[in-house]
């Protein structure tokens, strides 16, 4: 992946409307990322989407002194809405974790341009992997805390009741 100067981590904040926690990051997009249509090729909103998950890492976990888990991407939905032009010279990606599994979780990413306006977004299954075996391996306490805090209030209500019930499971 290439790196892109600029890159900004603009806030986590609780966004009240849908009860989720947004990690929101800008990242300033490249003459290179328009194609001769003259907007933001298809490929480049894929490529943004991954800079914000990794600064999503980043900021959750790096920032409160967790390793980043390795994860293997499954699956990556894309919707395209509208073009972003080139007077778009930084979009903004708002990051939230829709779904917490066993050994995978999925983040909603939505990219806006300039005026703010959703002009795509991305659903991405990523899969928490053992890195020596390549094989899934079980989402961890501290990776489930991190990942709550970043995700609708639905998820952590489910992600909280799958760990209590394994948790009394293992009790038994």
């Amino acid at each position: 992946m290439r790196c892109r100067e600029g890159l900004t981590h603009v806030s986590t904040e609780d966004n009240t409307n849908t009860s989720a926690q947004v990690h929101t990051t800008r990242i300033p997009v490249r003459w290179s990322d328009f194609d001769r249509f003259n907007h933001l090729n298809n490929v480049s909103y894929i490529e943004v989407a991954q800079e914000a998950r990794t600064a999503f890492a980043q900021d959750e976990f790096a920032a409160r002194g967790l390793p980043i888990p390795a994860v293997f991407v499954r699956r990556t939905e894309v919707d395209y809405f509208r073009p972003i032009l080139p007077d778009t010279t930084a979009v903004e990606i708002d990051t939230t974790v829709v779904q917490i599994g066993t050994t995978s979780f999925t983040t909603h990413q939505s990219i806006k341009d300039r005026n703010g306006t959703v002009c795509c977004t991305v659903d991405c299954v990523q899969i928490a992997v053992d890195l020596a075996t390549s094989s899934p391996r079980a989402i961890t306490k501290h990776e489930l805390g991190v990942l709550t805090q970043v995700a609708d209030s639905a998820v952590i209500n489910e992600a909280t009741s799958a760990d209590d019930s394994a948790e009394t499971s293992a009790d038994d």
